[in-house]
């Protein structure tokens, strides 16, 4: 898959959660959580972290796979909550590009 591919779909999931964050939560997984506030988001983001490291741990791609997803989708969530896009991800991947891991993580400290 292309970036632009790639892109396009973290896009296209955004659209819809902003679609979805005001619709009925009996009907809308989003809004739903969306209504049990941003901490409620956040936990579950994390949630989806452990299970994520776990899934790697196994050595099961698709599991992998799996959990990666929702991990994504969780914390598109959560961006969107926070008035946030993958766009804005992106601008500050690509101003970290301009210097190693370990300056960039140096610099967080000072």
């Amino acid at each position: 898959m292309s970036e632009t591919a790639s892109e396009e779909g973290f896009d296209r999931l955004v659209a819809r959660i902003r679609l979805n964050r005001h619709a009925d939560p009996a009907t809308s997984y989003v809004a739903k959580l969306t209504a049990r506030g941003r901490a409620k988001i956040a936990q579950k983001l994390g949630e989806e972290a452990v299970e994520t490291v776990i899934a790697a741990m196994g050595n099961d791609r698709a599991d992998l796979i799996g959990e990666a997803s929702d991990l994504m989708f969780h914390l598109a969530l959560l961006l969107v909550d926070a008035g946030l896009t993958f766009d804005d991800i992106r601008a500050e991947l690509a101003r970290r590009e301009a210097q190693s891991g370990i300056a960039e993580k140096a610099s967080r400290k000072a």
